[in-house]
Formats: structure tokens, C-alpha cells, sequence
């Protein structure tokens, strides 16, 4: 997500909880990036159950063929 630096301002605790959940948060001035929030020493590693609640999730359109199924199988030696 971008916003502007007067909203980052305002709502600084939201962006950062933001970047906890894996967001990318860049900040602008005048439509131009600026700056983009960064979690100190990478991902805390908490996982939260239902993290993904509100936002879409999208499976590939061979998600569910049978002969990609078979592949896979085949490869852990399950066929």
C-alpha cells in the first residue's frame, strides 16, 4: 500500500501492524515513493490463526487437474 507522509503520520500504529502482516508500506510525497517500512531482522515469526481473514486467496487454474495431481504423487512415490 503507499500513502502519504501526513497519513503515516496519523496512522503510524495501523502501517506498522501493516508490515507485521507481511504488507508492503511505502510512503510519498507528492505521488513520489519515498520511503518503504521495513521490519527490523525479518519476519517475528508469530503465526496467527485466520492471519489471512479478509484477504483473497487465489489457486491457479490447474489447482485441482488431475494429471498435475498424478505428477505430484508420482514424485513422492505415491501412485
Amino acid at each position: 500500500m503507499q500513502v502519504t507522509i501526513h497519513q503515516a503520520k496519523t496512522q503510524l500504529s495501523k502501517l506498522i501492524a501493516a508490515v507485521e502482516r507481511g504488507e508492503e508500506v511505502i510512503i510519498s510525497r507528492r505521488d513520489q515513493p519515498v520511503v518503504q517500512l521495513n521490519l527490523i531482522g525479518g519476519f517475528p515469526g508469530k503465526t496467527r490463526i485466520g492471519g489471512l481473514k479478509g484477504r483473497k486467496l487465489r489457486m491457479g487454474s490447474k489447482f485441482n487437474d488431475p494429471q498435475l495431481n498424478e505428477e505430484i504423487a508420482r514424485s513422492f512415490g505415491d501412485s
